[in-house]
């Protein structure tokens, strides 16, 4: 059974920085894609980073390029999101989501969910 525990949100000032983990069980990375989304209350949830571990091909969504980065550290089974000059509007609660066969797309539609962590980001 696969289970994704995410963790590091939290309240950040403006232009300040958080990194999220996804603890990932149940998989191998190899053949597999681990994203991050993101939701605001009233929302649909987005794509806003994905791994695609067959070929490490990444996505980025237009908000978050240049400021965030996903990586991971396949011998601890952990993805993270560095998330930088973190904004009002990247205020949500963050999910990992893990899908058992390499994507191209990053659209929330992955077969298996965390729990979420929230970030709020205010001064």
């Amino acid at each position: 059974q696969v289970q994704l525990v995410e963790s590091g949100g939290g309240l950040v000032e403006p232009g300040g920085s958080l990194r999220l983990s996804c603890a990932v069980s149940g998989l191998l990375f190899s053949d597999h894609t681990i994203g991050w989304f993101r939701q605001v209350p009233g929302k649909e949830r987005e794509g806003i980073s994905c791994i695609n571990f067959s070929d490490d091909s990444t996505y980025y969504a237009d908000s978050v390029k240049g400021r965030f980065t996903i990586s991971s550290n396949s011998a601890k089974n952990i993805v993270y999101l560095q998330m930088n000059d973190l904004k009002a509007e990247d205020a949500a609660d963050y999910y990992c989501a893990a899908e058992d066969y390499p994507r191209s797309t990053c659209t929330p539609d992955f077969g298996n969910w965390g729990q979420g962590t929230r970030v709020a980001v205010s001064s």
